[in-house]
């Protein structure tokens, strides 16, 4: 059963955070209590990330947050996102949220049960019997692998479109008080968003045809990313080997992905990646050999929303489809496994 996308949405809260202004703060928070902060100060300007959005101003982080209080404002702020990027998505498509048969949410950044597709229901108006699949963990390869997800479920069961949402609270993280590198480059880099995408087995007006995913999970790698989880949050873990990681051996997964797509690299039009942060993007371009500034719209994403984690590649992909792009495309990420998650899709 062939598999169609036929509508996109992307959503981002209200409050914007220019990075310089988030330097600021940084440096008066962390800079007395870190020594090393000056050493990384300069990661903020030579990120690409001139601004983000987060469900929470930006005179919410002065002050030390528990579990309790970032969790309530992951709720509140997340339903929000939830809704506004299914209905742009829904509007896209041209389809009302009784015409749903199964939605998929993917969010790792806070815990909600019920979940965040339930706490949206009423106001959405999907039907009673809509099936409910919440994905958890995902972390940055979340857009990619719900989205892989929802395209099986629509095979599966025809007749009924299936919605996809994406949704983080990334900026929610933020620590004053473990004091690790990697708090800081997540300082620098996080943003809030969420994006949605409509499937189903009507190719009128579709954007692709969506493929079969594919993810690929290197042994013995689980400390590169993901979170750390105690009682006053989350922490994030990245490693910074993940550039030269990528380097070296993200080729070889996708060259399996693309084999199991029967095409080749020399095939794929455009890849889509997911933008975790500039040196990700250069490493990717490297380890593909595509030409410098090839990932340019992954570079804008980055530059205009920081790196949101599983949504963020759902943007690049809007953006990709917006400017005309037609052919073979392979959407990718990252993410806590460690994994690489794979998506061909075809665009008209």
């Amino acid at each position: 059963m062939t598999v169609f996308l036929n509508g996109l949405g992307t959503a981002v809260p209200p409050h914007e955070l220019p990075q310089d202004i988030v330097l600021q703060n940084a440096r008066r928070i962390l800079g007395p209590r870190y020594k090393q902060f000056e050493r990384l100060a300069p990661a903020f300007m030579n990120s690409g990330v001139e601004k983000r959005y987060s469900v929470a101003p930006i005179s919410w982080f002065e002050d030390a947050k528990g579990w309790t209080d970032r969790n309530a404002l992951y709720v509140e702020g997340a339903t929000k996102l939830f809704i506004e990027a299914a209905q742009a998505a829904l509007d896209d498509a041209g389809l009302q949220p009784s015409d749903v048969g199964t939605v998929v949410t993917v969010s790792s950044t806070g815990v909600a049960t019920p979940t965040l597709e339930a706490l949206a229901w009423k106001e959405m108006g999907f039907d009673s019997s809509v099936r409910r699949v919440p994905l958890f963990g995902l972390g940055c390869a979340g857009g990619v692998t719900g989205l892989a997800t929802a395209a099986d479920l629509a095979r599966a069961r025809p007749g009924k479109a299936v919605l996809m949402v994406a949704l983080e609270t990334c900026t929610l993280s933020f620590r004053s008080d473990r004091l690790k590198k990697a708090d800081i480059i997540a300082t620098v880099l996080f943003g809030d968003g969420a994006s949605a995408a409509v499937l189903s087995n009507n190719s009128d007006g579709s954007y692709a045809e969506v493929g079969t995913g594919s993810e690929h999970l290197w042994q013995d790698t689980l400390s590169i990313m993901g979170w750390d989880v105690d009682e006053i949050g989350l922490g994030v873990v990245f490693d910074r080997s993940i550039p030269a990681f990528a380097e070296e051996f993200f080729q070889p997964a996708a060259a399996r992905a693309l084999c199991k797509a029967n095409l080749s690299a020399d095939k794929i039009d455009r890849f889509v990646c997911h933008p975790g942060g500039a040196k990700v993007v250069e490493a990717l371009e490297t380890a593909m050999q595509l030409e410098d500034e090839s990932l340019d719209v992954e570079r804008s994403v980055l530059r205009d929303f920081g790196n949101m984690s599983a949504p963020t590649v759902m943007f690049v992909l809007k953006r990709v489809l917006e400017s005309g792009a037609t052919g073979n495309l392979m959407m990718s990420a990252l993410g806590p496994g460690f994994t690489a998650s794979f998506l061909p899709l075809k665009a008209a």
